[in-house]
């Protein structure tokens, strides 16, 4: 059975950074970074990006290592979404570059599709 292709890539930045995270914060074993979306946000949508168990309805994807996990009903919204990490003076943090956003906020946390 082939291995599903994940609607998400981490940049080579953010992979680094997850991969601090997971050294340096005690998260439990069997969690996943959970990618996602949710309703609400100045533009429509927010992202969601944290630790989390599997779930129903959830697919699990490799990147690098790092295993994920997304909403397989969310995953049309993400299709072709790279999630880079920033950490220069004008931007710190996780940044989504999603080509299927019609409109951003300007924190780059919410989008509309």
């Amino acid at each position: 059975m082939a291995t599903p292709t994940s609607p998400v890539t981490l940049s080579p930045r953010a992979s680094e950074e997850v991969r601090k995270i997971l050294t340096n914060q005690t998260i439990p074993d069997g969690y996943g970074l959970r990618i996602g979306v949710r309703g609400g946000g100045c533009s429509g949508m927010s992202y969601i990006l944290g630790f989390d168990k599997l779930r129903d309805h959830d697919l699990t994807f490799d990147d690098d290592g790092i295993t994920m996990y997304i909403d397989k009903r969310q995953g049309l919204y993400l299709m072709g979404t790279t999630i880079d990490y920033h950490s220069g003076l004008e931007a710190r943090g996780f940044v989504f570059e999603n080509p299927n956003a019609t409109q951003t906020c300007g924190c780059g946390s919410s989008f509309a599709a």
